[in-house]
């Protein structure tokens, strides 16, 4: 079966969940909002190696498929704080990327070529 989704088309299940979840940074970043509401900073703490314009795409993008949501938080002074965190949608993705971080644990064993390194 086929679908389609703002005009583009996916020629499988497993394409459409790529949709959502592909690239190098959106199961990383959704990792991380699985158990908190978190802001932008605290993300980007988080994962220290994304550019801010490429965090900045990638929530946009998440928050447009209604994966997560964004907050903002009226403040009495610049700037204005701004909060992330997963929609009931976007949780239905919590078994998978579980899983996905499991298997990366299993990489770890099994591909000589990955080396821990302490931070």
């Amino acid at each position: 079966m086929k679908y389609k989704v703002d005009g583009k088309e996916y020629p499988c299940c497993t394409s459409l969940t790529m949709k959502y979840i592909g690239g190098k940074w959106k199961s990383v970043i959704l990792i991380h909002l699985k158990d908190a509401t978190l802001r932008y900073s605290e993300l980007r703490k988080m994962i220290p190696t994304v550019s801010e314009r490429t965090l900045s795409l990638q929530l946009k993008q998440l928050e447009e498929d209604g994966l997560i949501k964004r907050e903002v938080i009226p403040t009495e002074k610049p700037p204005l704080k701004v909060e992330y965190s997963m929609t009931d949608f976007g949780r239905t993705l919590t078994p998978l990327l579980e899983m996905i971080s499991s298997w990366g644990e299993e990489a770890v064993k099994w591909d000589s070529k990955v080396e821990e390194i302490e931070e």
